[in-house]
């Protein structure tokens, strides 16, 4: 920390929502982007990879293999939180919610966490998306069946993943930063 910086969680919280939310907008991008280089490859099948239905799992009424993990994981909230399932224009918007509010809230952390050991930021935020990429999308996302497991996918899949979450964590570093200096 710079003299002109005192640690301050809630400063630290709320940067990191705004960069949690930058760098999830940044990782679609880079995944659009990653797709159209190479369209025709298998999808990815982590939760912020937009994962479509998984061939593993039969899909039910509501788990149509068009789905991704986010729009499922979506459906699995209405469905037990409100006892009302989303029509498929509420799945994508819902599942976008899901999306946003999972990288909101995992930059909040990291911001929180930069505050109080600022050693969480080495690498630019690398690790931190490095990370991410393995708690969620290679135990998380599989451990909850939005996905098939891990073994399943090529490793082409992977870097995917974890390239698309390296930008995630590199950006969420650099609006963090930012946000930090002006706060």
């Amino acid at each position: 920390m710079s003299k002109n910086h005192e640690s301050n969680l809630w400063k630290g919280l709320a940067a990191g929502v705004a960069a949690g939310l930058v760098a999830s907008w940044t990782m679609n991008q880079f995944q659009s982007l990653w797709s159209r280089l190479a369209e025709g490859i298998e999808k990815p099948h982590g939760a912020q990879s937009m994962q479509q239905g998984s061939p593993a799992q039969p899909p039910t009424r509501n788990d149509e293999e068009s789905d991704n993990a986010t729009e499922r994981l979506a459906s699995a909230i209405s469905e037990t939180v409100f006892d009302r399932e989303l029509t498929e224009s509420e799945k994508e918007k819902a599942g976008a919610a899901v999306h946003y509010g999972f990288g909101a809230s995992t930059g909040a952390i990291y911001g929180a966490a930069a505050e109080v050991a600022p050693v969480v930021t080495a690498c630019s935020g690398l690790l931190f998306g490095a990370a991410v990429w393995v708690v969620a999308d290679e135990a998380v996302v599989p451990a909850l069946s939005l996905s098939k497991p891990p073994n399943q996918y090529p490793l082409s899949i992977h870097a995917y993943a974890l390239s698309s979450h390296l930008v995630y964590g590199l950006t969420a570093e650099v609006v963090r930063r930012a946000a930090r200096r002006i706060m």
